[in-house]
């Protein structure tokens, strides 16, 4: 797999992977940039919520007519000093549906444990959450493993 990214002028870069689409990224402001473009950071974490998120829904393949929405929603944690790197991630499921809690669980398990490219990539400590039809839903791994 290879990227090449190339300068725009200022803080602004566009990319391009083998899929042959482009990607642009321009700093804040504050960074000198004009803003014309996501982050670096954000893109960071589009690409595990799309990362999980393809795994998710591969998994779920024979249930997806059962959801009405599925959306990812994900808080980063960064270090106050240099390099700012994320010290945790927090992925949030939300999904409205018919779908059993205990499946939707299981997909998300396998994409971190198994398939998740992006998550093995990443040094930061990386949680989820899954919000089921408005309500929070326990992870029975986790849960198991505290012995509730």
């Amino acid at each position: 797999m290879k990227v090449v990214t190339k300068w725009n002028g200022q803080r602004a870069f566009t990319a391009v992977g083998d899929s042959g689409y482009e990607v642009n990224m321009d700093a804040t402001p504050a960074y000198g940039g004009e803003g014309k473009g996501c982050t670096p950071t954000e893109m960071l974490l589009a690409s595990l919520a799309g990362c999980i998120g393809i795994d998710v829904t591969m998994i779920l393949k024979p249930y997806l007519s059962s959801v009405d929405k599925l959306e990812i929603e994900i808080d980063g944690t960064r270090k106050e000093e240099m390099p700012k790197g994320f010290t945790s991630i927090v992925v949030t499921f939300i999904i409205d549906g018919q779908v059993d809690s205990k499946r939707i669980w299981r997909a998300i398990n396998l994409g971190k444990e198994k398939y998740c490219a992006v998550s093995d990539s990443l040094k930061a400590n990386i949680s989820f959450r899954l919000i089921l039809n408005g309500e929070e839903q326990a992870n029975p791994v986790t849960a198991q493993n505290r012995g509730e």
